[in-house]
Parts: structure tokens; sequence; C-alpha cells
């Protein structure tokens, strides 16, 4: 079948701009920057690695409460303003942590402000954008944007540890603040368009309200393909988000240097791009959930690897790179079969459901993971439950069924 390419032409700049827009949003960097700030915020105020990674746990949870209501905004009136708000809320808000002081409470709170005027800075806005934009080149274009993840798992993890190594712990935040205030907002206010009709944009005229086919919110949650994805999110979202932001000091554990965790810990971003990029078009030519269920199933063997306790560089380069394979293939794949199974009718409501969901398994896994390890003292024990929950999740995706047509009534 002969594919056209032509969709890219018009829409680049949509698509640069909503990939760093994901990149520096409120979805990648607290959770990559998570595992840096440990050691040195802990030491510093004495506080145990789960009672610091709740932290994030309190973020998701404004994140999982605005979510659904910036995607309902976005369905009604367009995803440009959301995005641009949120964005630099983010960005101003992360900056704040700066002045955490030796209060738990306090350090808390700023991480649940955060979450809550920045959370419209995920991908459901980005995402949102791009699937109007996209239609036969759909699982590609979205691989590419979701591409920011990784870019910033790649080069987070070291940068921080370089920033609070020169510069201290608290203008490391301002210094991780600067990606979405100095580069993604200034491209995303240049690029970053409503979806509309393409020749009118590509014409120079305002783009036309366009009509999208669908399932109401309402309808999709009778139909039990939500809720598989729901189970099958939770479970496979919970392994990757505890084990990606405690591999910086697991690796630590393992008698690796800061340094040297960050660099492998880089290894996730780099794998998550060529998941991502692998599995977006391998979607847009075969079924979906075929396509990504052995891929999810890799972080299993991950998790077993991490459980060597004379753990080598390489091994644990592995380890990093088979979760960011994964990581990149699910979070893609969130994005791609809520359009497809559901249409773009309320697409924002849905994903923004369904994002939720992603949010909230991202967010409790990290103190999960840090509160197993402060009773036990070590991670073993969550990364046996943690293989197990990337089986059944990956395989519960296989009862999805053929892709539904709509029409556009």
């Amino acid at each position: 079948m002969t594919r056209s390419y032509s969709e890219f032409r018009l829409g680049w700049p949509v698509l640069v701009a909503s990939s760093l827009g994901v990149a520096f949003g409120a979805s990648p960097i607290p959770y990559n920057s998570l595992g840096p700030f440990t050691r040195p915020i802990t030491e510093e105020f004495g506080w145990g690695r789960g009672e610091f990674q709740l932290a994030i746990l309190w973020f998701t949870i404004a994140v999982v409460c605005v979510v659904p209501v910036i995607g309902a905004l976005a369905d009604r009136y367009g995803v440009r303003r959301m995005a641009l708000l949120t964005l630099a809320l983010f960005g101003i808000s992360f900056a704040s942590l700066a002045f955490t002081p030796a209060s738990i409470g306090v350090f808390y709170l700023l991480w649940f402000v955060t979450g809550l005027v920045g959370g419209g800075s995920t991908p459901v806005t980005w995402t949102r954008a791009i699937n109007s934009w996209y239609v036969e080149n759909r699982g590609l274009a979205l691989a590419i944007t979701l591409l920011g993840t990784g870019i910033t798992a790649a080069f987070l993890p070291a940068i921080a540890i370089w920033l609070i190594g020169h510069f201290g712990w608290r203008r490391a935040f301002i210094g991780v603040s600067l990606l979405p205030l100095a580069v993604a907002l200034p491209i995303a206010i240049a690029w970053f368009r409503e979806p509309g009709d393409r020749a009118r944009v590509a014409a120079g005229a305002a783009p036309a309200p366009r009509i999208e086919s669908g399932v109401t919110l309402r309808e999709a949650v009778r139909n039990y393909r939500f809720w598989v994805m729901i189970v099958s999110i939770l479970l496979v979202a919970t392994g990757i988000g505890g084990t990606i932001t405690n591999l910086v000091p697991l690796l630590q554990d393992r008698g690796f240097t800061a340094l040297d965790a960050g660099k492998i810990a880089g290894a996730v971003g780099i794998s998550i791009m060529f998941g991502r990029v692998f599995a977006g078009f391998l979607m847009d030519r075969f079924w979906a959930p075929g396509v990504v269920f052995p891929m999810l199933v890799l972080p299993a063997i991950a998790c077993l690897i991490l459980m060597n306790h004379g753990l080598g560089a390489s091994a644990a380069i592995l380890a990093a790179a088979l979760v960011g394979f994964a990581s990149g293939a699910e979070t893609d794949l969130v994005a791609y079969l809520s359009a497809r199974y559901f249409g773009l009718r309320h697409y924002g409501r849905i994903y923004g459901a369904q994002y939720a969901v992603f949010g909230f398994a991202s967010g409790i896994a990290p103190p999960l993971f840090g509160a197993v390890y402060d009773r036990t003292g070590s991670y073993d024990a969550i990364l046996v439950t943690a293989a197990i929950a990337f089986g059944i999740g990956a395989a519960l995706l296989l009862t999805m069924g053929k892709y539904p047509t709509f029409s556009s009534d």
C-alpha cells in the first residue's frame, strides 16, 4: 500500500512545537528529575526515600484532577490557549521547588500546586492537535510528538546531576525550569496552531471549524475496551514509573557513582525514542495491541536483571533500555488507541480520563517502590511484583478486538 507523507509538509511546525511541549512539560520533567534529586534532598533533611518520593503522588493527584478538565476545555475552546498557559505555569511552579524548606508538608504542597497549574502541559493537549492534523500517518506523528519524553529521559538525569553537583539542588530546580520557559514556550507560541482545515492554514487563512467523528465519553465508559485500557495502563505504568524514578538510587546502591547512574538512566530516554518510533510506524500498518504486546513484556526481563546485586554496567544499560523501549510504546499506544477505538469527538475527555489513570499509576509507583526499599532495604520484592504486572497488563490488550468505524454524525 502506497502511503502519502504530505501531511508532514503542512503540519511539521505543529509537530515540532508539540514534541517540545511534551518534552519539557509536566509529563517527563518531574518523573525524570525525581531520581537525581532523591539523595541530596533526603540526606540534607533526613527524609526517607519513600517519604521523599511520595511528593510525586501529590503532584499526580493534582494532574489527575485537572487533566480531564483541561481535555474538556480543549475539546470545546481549542488546545492552543490551554497548552501555552499551562506550559508557562508549569515552568514557574517547578522553579518554586527551589525554595523548599525543611518541611515535608510544604514540599508536598509545592508539588501539588505544580501539578494543578501545569497539568495541562501533559500530552493530552499536544496530542489533541496532532490527532486532528494527521490521519493517514497518525501513529508515526504521535510517535514523533511523544519522542519528547524520550529526549528528556535521555539527558535530564545527567543534566540534573551536573547542576546539583555544581550549583546545589536548589539552583538545579531553577535550571531545569528553563527548559519549558526558555525553550518550549517560545517555539509553541510561534508554531503551535489549532487543528482545522489544513488547506486553509496552508493558504494563510484562519482554520475552519472541523466536525470530528467518534463516541462521547459516556458511550466510551460503557464499552469494555475502555476498562481494559484502564487496567492495562494501571499495571504497566505502575511498573514502568516505579522502575524509572528509582533507577538512579537503585544503581547507586549497586555501587555506581551518581554521575554514572545518571548516564545509565539516560539509556531509558534513548530507548524510549526508538520504541516510540518503532511502535508508531508499525501501528499505522498493523493491529496496535499485537504490535506492542511483546514490547510491554520486555521490562519484566529488566526487573529480573536489576535484581542482580552484582550488576555490571552492560547489564544495567540493557535493563534501562528494555524499560525505556516499553515505555515508549506504552505512552504512544494510549493516545493512539483512544483515537482509534473511540474517535475524536470527545478525544480530550476520553484520553484525559485514560491519561489520568496513567498519571495516577506513575505517581503512586515511586513512593511504593521507595516504601518497599525503606521497609526491606532492597528493591527485590517490588521488582518481582512489577514483572508480574507487566505480563498481565500486556496480555489484557490482546482482548481489544478490531477497530470500530465512526460516522461524521
